[in-house]
This record gives C-alpha cells, sequence and structure tokens, in this order.
C-alpha cells in the first residue's frame, strides 16, 4: 500500500490500536490515513496545524490526540478524527522543534535545533524536565523504562544519558568523528546503537557511553533511521533508499527487505501488532509493507550472510509497497537536564517520590560514566540560544 503526499513528509506515527497512521509535511500539514488488507490507502484528512515545517508528529493519551512539533517552535494537539486543532502551545522551546517522543502514558518529550530537550507531563499540563548539554539539533531519543532515562543523539555527534528521576545528564559520549543520527537499544540492555552519516553504526556498551565499544561499517550511505525488531537483529533506513535487516554481534547486513525508492528515507515506524512495517521518503510517498512477507519472502531465503555490495546491487529484486502499518508506539525519548530548583511537583509521572533521593535506584553497577563531557566543539551550530520556558501555557494540555 502507498500514497502520495504533494510535498514531502518529515514524520510518520502509527496510532496505538486503530487502523491509522499520521504524516508530517514540510508545508506545516498533517495527513491522516486509514489502511486495510488488501485495500489501497484512505486519506481520512488534511490539516494544517503550523505555518512552518511539521517535523515531528506522534499519537498521545492512548491515541485520543495527536501532537505535532514544528520549526515554528510551538507544539499543537490535534482531534484524530477531525484535525481540528485543540490545543495549541507557541514557543514551546526557543528554537525548531525536531523530535517528539512518547515516553509513558502522560509524559511526552521534545528535542530542538539548539540541542534543547523539554518533558511535558500531561496531566499537570506543565513542562516537568528540561535537559541541555547537546551542541547541535536532537536527532533520535529512546527511552529505557527500566532505569527511567531517555537516550539522545545530536548532531554535534555524542550521545548522552538524561535521568529522569535524578534530573540531571548521567553521561555524555566524546564527541564521535560523524553526527549521530539515530538510536536504538539492543542486546537486552547491553548495546546502544547509533547510526551515523558515514554509514558506519557505532556500538556502545551500556555503563560505558565515553566511548563506542565497535564500529560496524556495512552501510556504503547515511543510516538515518534505525528501528528494533528483536535483541540481536534491527531494520535499517538509509540514505541510498533501502531497508536491510542487520543483525548486531555478529555484526552483519542480513538481507534487503525492501527498496523505497532512490532517495533517503525519513522515518519508519512499525504497526502497533508489528504487522506493518511503513516508511517514508523524499519521493513524497509513505508507503506500509507486510512484515511476514518481508521477512519471509524470497529474499530472506538468501544466504543470510549476503555481502552488502550485493544487497546494493540487486534492487530490481525489492518488493515493492504492499504493506500497511500501525504504530507501535514503542516510548523514545528525550528528557532534559535542567535546574533542580524548577523540577515542579508535577514531574510525579516521571519521579518515584517514594524513593529516597539519595538511593537514585536506576543506578545499577553498570553506569560507570558518571559525568557527562565537557563540549567544546560543534558540527553545524544552529541559531537561537535554548533558553528556560518561561510562562508556557499552563493549561496546554487540558483539553486532552
Amino acid at each position: 500500500m502507498e500514497a502520495l503526499h504533494e510535498e514531502m513528509p518529515f514524520d510518520l506515527s502509527f496510532h496505538p490500536s486503530a487502523p491509522l497512521v499520521a504524516t508530517s509535511l514540510i508545508t506545516g500539514e498533517l495527513h491522516m490515513f486509514r489502511y486495510a488488507d488488501g485495500l489501497p490507502l484512505e486519506r481520512l484528512f488534511v490539516a494544517k496545524p503550523h505555518k512552518d515545517s511539521c517535523r515531528a508528529v506522534r499519537f498521545v493519551d492512548s491515541g485520543t490526540a495527536i501532537l505535532t512539533g514544528s520549526a515554528d517552535m510551538s507544539i499543537v494537539a490535534s482531534d484524530v478524527e477531525t484535525g481540528k486543532v485543540i490545543a495549541r502551545l507557541d514557543n514551546a522551546h526557543d528554537d525548531a522543534i525536531n523530535r517528539l517522543v512518547c515516553l509513558t502514558e502522560t509524559t511526552v518529550a521534545s528535542g530542538d535545533d539548539d540541542g534543547y530537550i523539554k518533558v511535558w507531563d500531561t496531566r499537570q499540563r506543565s513542562c516537568c524536565n528540561t535537559f541541555h548539554r547537546h551542541e547541535d539539533y536532537i536527532s533520535d531519543m529512546t527511552y529505557v523504562a527500566g532505569s527511567n532515562q531517555i537516550l539522545a543523539t545530536s548532531g554535534d555527534g555524542t550521545l548522552s544519558v538524561n535521568n529522569l528521576r535524578g534530573n540531571r545528564v548521567k553521561s555524555q559520549s566524546e564527541f564521535s568523528e560523524d553526527e549521530l543520527l539515530s538510536v536504538v537499544v539492543m542486546k537486552n540492555g547491553q548495546k546502544v546503537v547509533c547510526g551515523t552519516p558515514s554509514g558506519a553504526l557505532l556500538l556502545y556498551s551500556w555503563g560505558h557511553f565515553k566511548d563506542c565499544s565497535d564500529r560496524f561499517l556495512g552501510h556504503a550511505q547515511s543510516v538515518d533511521n534505525l528501528l528494533k525488531l528483536d535483541e540481536e537483529t534491527l531494520i535499517s533506513a538509509a540514505a541510498d533508499g533501502v531497508i536491510r535487516l542487520v543483525g548486531i554481534l555478529p555484526n552483519q547486513i542480513i538481507q534487503p527487505l525492501a527498496e523505497h525508492s532512490e532517495f533517503p528515507i525519513e522515518a519508519l515506524g512499525f504497526s502497533h501488532d508489528r504487522k506493518y512495517l511503513g516508511s517514508i521518503s523524499h519521493d513524497k510517498m509513505i508507503k506500509l509493507w507486510d512484515m511476514e512477507e518481508l521477512l519471509g519472502g524470497p529474499q530472506l531465503n538468501h544466504q543470510n550472510d549476503m555481502p552488502e555490495a550485493n544487497a546494493a546491487v540487486h534492487h530490481d529484486e525489492l518488493p515493492e509497497a504492499n504493506a500497511a502499518i500501525h504504530h507501535d508506539e514503542l516510548p523514545e525519548a528525550n528528557a532534559a537536564a535542567g535546574h533542580h530548583d524548577e523540577l515542579p511537583a508535577a514531574n510525579a509521572a516521571v519521579v518515584n517520590h517514594n524513593q529516597p533521593a539519595e538511593a537514585d535506584s536506576d543506578d545499577d553497577g553498570m553506569d560507570v560514566d558518571m559525568e557527562p563531557s565537557s563540549s567544546n566543539v560543534s558540527r553545524s551550530k544552529k541559531k537561537g540560544k535554548g533558553k528556560k520556558l518561561d510562562g508556557f501555557a499552563p493549561d496546554f494540555f487540558a483539553d486532552l
């Protein structure tokens, strides 16, 4: 299944229970689609919640509303059925918003072009954490529920570990040679994998984030998106438009799964039941792929150690779009390192008040990199300074 946009989509998100998928566009538009087996994608509505590009979209509140983040620095909540704006928070950040991720049922995080991460409590209708350690845009985030931490990657070439319970940046890697574009946690939490513009995958060992423990050079072009399939394998989307199945430790390109187009892929996502994989690209298309067909098709019956060179060549053997997406809204996340005296009681959504402050129960034995490294270099500094949010609308989430 596939559908064409008039302009380029930046992000996609899938409803946690209904057959709906939303896309956000460079024009500031929000598109909503319904999908079903054997039928073409049905466009339900087109809304324009932002005046500038809409870079991020996520379903929230069990799918009753949808949040969008924009280059106009606003976060907007829209009705899922009509696309009508429910609430708007202007100047949510002091720079363009680049990422939105869901943490829990009541908390979401946003990251901007100046390296700021903010956590929003939808029950208390307020910003409850602010972290600022990165010197460039936040490229990706993922939430580690067990330790209540957000891992974030940035254009400054570093990976940060942001502790929500302690409201601090727990660790930050040294600057890598490349920007870090995407992040997933693998091997039952033992390994963190990051994609880079050079095509290398950087592997970090949990608790030892200062420098990567391994570099996997399997991709020829930029790895813009990573999606975890299981503890041993992930799905990568590269600038050559090819979606690949990748094994981690042992590191190998197992097989190309599909070719979206010859253009870079902007976003990947799973349906809630993981039946479908969705992708959007610079070709302005959203394509929905049947996971059973991708993983059980003739491609994966070839040699599992197929070299990347062959994977890149046999594009004519890759299936065309024939599947649909539901999003397994795995909480990804961003968080921020803010001032302790600014942390409101609203932080109850992410702070365990029954825990003594000094205990910091998420400090397991492996977390040895305690102090973030100093940041002296910026790869591509964005204009504008991220500042403390003053006078944000306290009733932003009231209608959610």
